[in-house]
């Protein structure tokens, strides 16, 4: 309702109930009788509704009313001064006493929806004002067809200002980045912080292609150093966006949208991304997918297939890695690289681990040579797994040093620290360590002497112009040789030509692992595979080149 309706409202019901008042008083014989009284009726009724000042003025009003009306209205005998000011006192005492408490009353709610509408660390709008804000915007713009947009902004490495100058230093920075990112469009109309290292931005008059070129220009403004006690901090912006596309939309949907975007930024390593209807179907896919995965692993839906490694000095097959496989209600196979990376961001990537351990070191128990593994980042945060692996290599009573297991670098340069000890720990049982994709997730090899190591594999991006790429040859070379500096074993992956396992046995690589010698197999697959292989053919190849 317009506040101004609703006050023209209540000054009418005020000014109806002092008039039906002096009617009755009227009608009852005079103020001789208890009805004026009455009176305290809009005296109290303007002390609710307008505290303080309200209550004094219908009062007056009223004292003034009552003092027009004879002591008896049949002889029409006058009041008394003495009578008239009297009442009119305690219209005004009891008039001033409500209209206080009912003013320290609205004072106390107003500074409780203040406090409830606003983050108690930096004063900002909070999620409830957010909701309230876009409710109003929503039904403000259907009217005028105005579109309304909404940009959800996560500074990504707030994290490390709050540990490193701590919660204040935090709060000041998402003040003053929601004053700079207000500044960059006059339709930005309001900043809310919705958690500790995020922002609403509420836009008006905007589609889709203006949201994009806003959020153009916040991500420019988020590259900039902003002060914060005195220390210039530069920070990174993640950013998801959504828009009023439609009549229906609430203002819960329009949040709902914005987050699902950003979450999609983060997957596509983008500054931003705006909302579609396709990521609400990948990510409603996504789920489905995962809670799926716990059910076929109780259900025997999984299993490990394995794939050779060969040594390149005499053609030998020195071991194998095991890859998990996952068959689908058809009984055809879904790929890893649809499930396993969002497998990894969740807790179930403990119980998949276990799984492919267990089957590892069960299938090491009835083979020969040496099975390798992949670890994730959670696993290295999981110490009962890691309790696990040499508890599972105790049980099947195979040496150690025959599970081995791969840790992408991405996956160490996430926590330095903790991959060390977890490393360590592994090393401690006897079990072997691998980088995998060695070469692709960091520029700088100082850290390989920190690690317990004991093998690299190099990513098949290095191997694939190996055969006839001079300057490929060149890299691959400078690789093997990090690895042999530091006693370690190579290994290339991604081998598909005999050219290029050739030129990997002339750049001394311990090993190599690749569709040209055969895919991962099941264990039946693969014994046969083995049964068959002859290493002599490999030596004869590499020496019929040229």
């Amino acid at each position: 309702m317009p506040g101004w309706l609703r006050h023209t409202l209540i000054l009418v019901a005020l000014g109806a109930a002092l008039g039906l008042g002096t009617l009755v008083v009227y009608l009852t014989g005079g103020t001789r009788y208890a009805y004026p009284y009455l009176m305290l009726v809009p005296v109290l009724m303007a002390a609710a509704c307008y505290g303080l000042i309200g209550a004094l003025i219908a009062a007056v009003v009223a004292g003034g009313l009552m003092a027009a009306m004879p002591l008896d209205v049949v002889t029409q005998q006058p009041q008394s001064t003495l009578n008239w000011v009297i009442r009119l006192g305690l219209y005004l005492s009891i008039g001033g006493v409500a209209g206080g408490l009912f003013s320290l009353l609205k004072r106390a709610h107003s500074d409780s929806e203040i406090i409830a509408r606003s983050d108690p660390r930096t004063g900002l709008p909070n999620q409830v004002a957010l909701e309230e804000a876009l409710r109003r915007c929503l039904s403000r713009r259907r009217r005028q067809r105005r579109r309304v947009g909404l940009i959800l902004v996560r500074i990504t490495d707030i994290a490390e200002v709050l540990e490193a100058l701590g919660p204040e230093a935090s709060d000041a920075l998402v003040v003053a980045m929601g004053e700079r990112l207000r500044r960059q469009d006059a339709r930005i109309v309001e900043v809310f912080r919705y958690s500790n290292a995020e922002l609403f931005l509420l836009l008006e008059a905007v589609d889709p292609p203006a949201i994009r070129r806003i959020a153009l220009r916040l991500a420019e403004a988020g590259e900039e150093n902003l002060v914060v006690q005195d220390v210039p901090l530069r920070v990174q912006l993640a950013m998801g966006s959504s828009w009023q596309a439609s009549e229906a939309m609430s203002p819960e949907d329009m949040i709902r949208e914005a987050r699902v975007a950003l979450l999609a930024a983060n997957e596509k390593h983008r500054s931003h991304c705006h909302y579609t209807a396709d990521l609400t179907q990948h990510r409603l896919e996504t789920i489905q997918l995962i809670s799926r995965v716990r059910r076929d692993l109780e259900a025997g839906k999984f299993e490990l297939h394995f794939q050779p490694k060969l040594r390149l000095a005499d053609g030998r097959v020195c071991g194998c890695e095991g890859l998990i496989r996952w068959h689908d209600e058809a009984g055809g196979l879904i790929p890893p690289g649809s499930f396993m990376p969002k497998v990894e961001n969740t807790t179930l990537i403990g119980p998949v681990t276990r799984f492919v351990a267990g089957e590892a070191c069960r299938f090491a128990g009835r083979s020969d040579g040496s099975v390798s593994i992949n670890l994730s980042v959670r696993n290295l945060h999981d110490d009962e797994l890691l309790d696990a692996l040499q508890a599972l290599v105790e049980r099947q009573g195979i040496a150690p040093q025959r599970l081995e297991v791969e840790i992408t670098e991405s996956a160490l340069m996430h926590d330095l620290f903790v991959a060390k000890r977890a490393l360590e720990r592994l090393r401690g049982f006897g079990i072997r360590v691998s980088i995998d994709d060695f070469g692709t997730g960091f520029s700088s090899f100082e850290y390989l002497q920190h690690l317990p190591i004991t093998g690299l594999k190099i990513d098949r991006a290095f191997v694939r112009g190996v055969a006839e790429d001079a300057r490929a040859q060149r890299l691959m070379a400078c690789l093997v040789d990090v690895g042999h500096a530091l006693e370690l074993e190579v290994t290339a992956e991604g081998v598909e030509t005999l050219a290029q396992h050739r030129a990997l046995c002339r750049l001394g690589c311990d090993q190599a692992q690749g569709f040209l010698y055969t895919r991962a197999l099941p264990e039946a697959d693969y014994a046969a595979w083995l049964r068959g292989h002859r290493p002599e053919a490999w030596l004869t190849a590499i020496r019929q080149e040229g």
